[in-house]
């Protein structure tokens, strides 16, 4: 958990990384997210974006997303699922798709506090290169 003292000291930096996670549905890398803040903040370093986004996934201000081994940045907080496209390998937010099946029950004792799906594809941009 982050301490006080980190969620009340707001950063320029900090505020940055969160300006360009929040300015995109792309699901940055960190990478990415370091080049786009380097135009504002020439000086910064990748050192500092990782412990950012670090800061920020803790916080609950951004989720982290999981997509083939690789880790990017989601700032919708809505619940929603994610579509991966198998080939251009681009994460599409689904907001519309729920998952209801009234038979389903975790075993007695468990607290649930979060539920990732992912859903893999073609994206509709992939299919009519095709």
């Amino acid at each position: 958990m982050i301490s006080d003292a980190h969620q009340r000291k707001r950063s320029k930096q900090r505020e940055k990384v969160l300006g360009v996670v929040r300015s995109t549905k792309s699901h940055p890398t960190a990478d990415w997210v370091f080049h786009e803040v380097r135009k504002d903040l020439p000086n910064v370093s990748l050192a500092t974006v990782y412990r950012n986004l670090n800061l920020l996934v803790e916080s609950g201000e951004i989720n982290e997303v999981l997509c083939d081994g690789q880790l990017r940045f989601d700032a919708n907080k809505d619940e929603h699922f994610h579509f991966i496209c198998r080939s251009c390998k681009g994460i599409y937010d689904i907001d519309e798709a729920r998952v209801s099946s009234p038979d389903f029950k975790l075993p007695r004792g468990y607290l649930v506090q979060d539920v990732r799906m992912d859903f893999y594809g073609v994206c509709p941009n992939c299919q009519a290169k095709a």
